[in-house]
């Protein structure tokens, strides 16, 4: 395996970079002449970008949905999984949804997220209801090759392990590693 921790094949992004990549990809939205009503972060790599992107865009209505993927470093779960606690998904009902992302590495956890609120559910009724958004994209500051989803808008593509600059530290008391 790949010594992830020691390799020289590396992406690294600066919290300068981030600023950068967050603003690009607000104005990237902007210029494509979209705007969301929501900004949807897939949390918890998702969270800081998803921010940035909504301040940047002068979108107040944010809101988290919780997945779990990566166990560790390059160790994924088979499939992505929502955990608690979970966004009332009514609030998106009809609304232009913008899903911010870390990194589109896998694309799973993505795909997962816009499935989840695009795809029309069912109520205990078995009628159809009404409440997913009425058009989801997603925006990612890294892409890797390998992504079954395409995401609307991308800072960078790189194929390389990524450090975040909030992720790249273990847990304060925790000897695990981190990144993406």
């Amino acid at each position: 395996m790949l010594d992830f921790m020691n390799s020289r094949e590396r992406e690294v992004l600066t919290w300068q970079d981030f600023g950068i990549a967050t603003r690009s990809l607000a104005q990237m939205i902007y210029d494509s002449g979209w705007m969301p009503d929501l900004v949807l972060a897939v949390a918890r790599g998702g969270l800081l970008p998803g921010g940035s992107i909504a301040y940047a865009l002068g979108v107040k209505a944010v809101g988290a949905v919780n997945v779990e993927f990566y166990t560790d470093i390059a160790q994924t779960l088979s499939s992505p999984v929502l955990i608690p606690p979970l966004m009332d998904m009514a609030c998106l009902a009809g609304k232009k949804v913008l899903v911010a992302d870390d990194v589109a590495d896998s694309g799973k956890t993505l795909k997962l997220v816009t499935d989840l609120i695009s795809t029309p559910g069912r109520a205990h009724s078995g009628q159809r209801n009404s409440l997913h958004a009425a058009e989801v994209r997603c925006a990612t500051i890294y892409r890797k090759s390998r992504s079954v989803i395409t995401p609307d808008y991308v800072w960078r593509k790189t194929d390389k392990w990524i450090n975040f600059p909030w992720s790249t530290l273990p847990p304060v008391g925790s000897p695990s590693k981190t990144g993406a």
